[in-house]
């Protein structure tokens, strides 16, 4: 009798043991799961601003050929734009283009601080900036053709 007794109390130790296994694996589960759409949502995320990043590098390479906006300024939006998407040096090496102008032209001052200049330091700045240009025109206009229609 003391023996049933005692096979039975084993019993149902093992018995609650085995049902709180089976509810934390469940909640492992459950866990894994949320963690894997987590990850895939991520994932999403990353490719959709990946292709966001190279469809703006593709509309300001056209529109520095177009003429439609300065050569600094399209070198100093892909020159950010590449560097976001963390490529390998030797991909940006192949537009370096972008990188010497957007160098050359850093310490000219940009948004606030240009409209806190007065008109003849405007002058003097839009003046290098263009001569600059002038200097880099055939490297920047060669790496934003060879840049259109690529994608990193």
């Amino acid at each position: 009798m003391l023996l049933m007794g005692l096979l039975l109390v084993g019993l149902v130790i093992i018995a609650v043991l085995a049902a709180y296994a089976i509810y934390l694996q469940r909640k492992v589960w459950v866990k894994v799961a949320e963690e894997k759409e987590q990850e895939e949502a991520l994932e999403k995320e990353n490719i959709d601003q990946r292709r966001r990043i190279n469809q703006s590098i593709q509309i300001i390479a056209h529109g520095a050929l177009e003429g439609q906006l300065s050569l600094t300024e399209a070198s100093i939006r892909i020159k950010v734009l590449l560097d976001s998407l963390g490529l390998e040096s030797h991909i940006t090496k192949q537009y370096d283009a972008f990188y010497v102008l957007a160098l050359a032209t850093d310490h000219i001052p940009i948004l606030a601080q240009w409209k806190a200049l007065s008109n003849k330091q405007q002058r003097v700045f839009e003046k290098q900036r263009v001569a600059l240009e002038s200097e880099h025109k055939a490297a920047v206009v060669e790496a934003a053709t060879r840049i259109k229609g690529l994608v990193f």
